[in-house]
């Protein structure tokens, strides 16, 4: 295969995998040419959600890639919808507003009945049905999922929830949420990671009937939210697998999460080197480009060179992913090098355009704060590091 430039720039020219599905690369690409940083500006001044964006990576097919043929999608590898998140961020655009529905995808592909299926998939695949809302964090527990409060119990062909969970981005722009309780009190299973269930919930038809969402303002323009339950009846038959056993499907989700946002953050990696680059050749102070500069050129070259280590890591995650083995420690290492390229490709970007880089005109500073929110979410830092520590050197667990 031919390789393909990373952007327009030449300098980025030269990568010796290629770049794979070039097809998919361009369309998605010329979809995002359409959507400059005005556009996201704009929405970061209204606090509105992109839904023009999302309309049309829906109607080209792209948010139904993962979806099996059957059910009206092109069955793809979460490998091509990793090229598609990246080219969106390498762009300049957002993937966070639609994500949600690919990561989230495989969990009811994987683990939904056949009449869940049926039931939602083409719906999603055309757009009719928005599955972009994951409810798990909580504003007490954090990321001690297991330690989670909200709780559904069981009363006859439903279930009763109540509870509380925040950070639940596009909840207002979602018809659907994938919602994760406890259907058995802590003290009651003999291994913590037992009685934790899955919920499908309908959003329209839940708002006001015991579900209250509320939005968070945020540094960056998440649509995010915080979700209060009381008393909120879900059908019985919207349970995802069986009772009690939902924190294996979150852990066989959060795999899939960790790969496709890792893919993110090296399309970040890329939007910022790409930036950088063409700033450094053609700003010219004391009668020479800053580029020339050992002080702007060095920090790019170890940028780039933490990019293409996160590449390799986020391609070997997503083919032992695809390949249905276990995964878990590349899924972790990817999302950890990714963004933690990402950050210092946007702080090497910043750095080269000066003073410039704060002015929003350029984009720099939108995108260097959405890579900071990558260190954090939808994983620490540390709780990788520590998963690494523990699960993968063997060391004594740390909590």
């Amino acid at each position: 295969m031919t390789a393909e430039p990373l952007a327009s720039d030449d300098a980025l020219a030269h990568v010796p995998l290629g770049r794979d599905h070039p097809e998919i690369r361009d369309a998605v690409r010329a979809i995002c040419v359409k959507y400059p940083g005005a556009y996201w500006r704009n929405l970061e001044d209204t606090g509105g959600y992109a839904s023009g964006f999302v309309k049309e990576l829906t109607d080209a097919g792209f948010l139904s890639a993962l979806i099996p043929e059957a059910f009206g999608g092109s069955g793809l590898p979460l490998r091509v919808g990793g090229v598609i998140l990246e080219e969106i961020h390498a762009s300049g655009c957002e993937g966070a507003t639609c994500h949600a529905q690919m990561y989230m995808m495989h969990m009811l592909v994987r683990h939904g009945n056949a009449a869940q299926k049926q039931k939602y998939l083409p719906g999603i695949a055309t757009g009719d049905i928005r599955f972009q809302s994951f409810g798990v964090s909580e504003p007490t527990t954090g990321s001690n999922t297991l330690e989670l409060k909200t709780t559904a119990a069981r009363d006859g062909d439903h279930y009763i929830v109540n509870g509380q969970k925040i950070w639940t981005s596009r909840a207002l722009h979602s018809d659907l949420m994938t919602l994760l309780v406890r259907t058995t009190p802590l003290d009651k299973v003999k291994r913590r990671t037992d009685g934790l269930s899955i919920l499908l919930v309908n959003i329209k038809d839940s708002v006001g009937k015991g579900m209250t969402i509320r939005p968070i303002e945020m540094m960056v323009n998440h649509n995010t939210t915080e979700i209060f339950y009381d008393n909120l009846r879900v059908p019985a038959e919207n349970l995802v697998g069986e009772e009690g056993k939902g924190f294996r499907y979150i852990l066989d989700g959060m795999n899939s999460e960790r790969i496709l946002v890792a893919h993110e953050s090296v399309g970040d990696a890329r939007f910022f080197i790409d930036k950088a680059v063409a700033y450094a050749k053609e700003r010219v102070v004391f009668k020479r480009p800053i580029g020339q500069n050992q002080g702007i050129q060095f920090p790019l070259a170890r940028a780039y060179s933490e990019y293409r280590a996160a590449d390799l890591m986020v391609r070997a995650g997503a083919a032992l992913f695809q390949a249905g083995r276990n995964c878990g420690e590349e899924a972790n290492l990817a999302r950890l090098q990714s963004s933690e390229a990402a950050w210092n490709a946007a702080e090497a970007c910043m750095q080269t355009h000066g003073g410039f880089g704060f002015a929003r005109e350029y984009d720099v500073e939108r995108k260097w704060r959405a890579a900071r929110v990558q260190r954090i979410a939808p994983i620490s830092t540390n709780l990788v590091l520590a998963y690494i520590g523990h699960g993968v050197l063997g060391l004594p667990k740390s909590y």
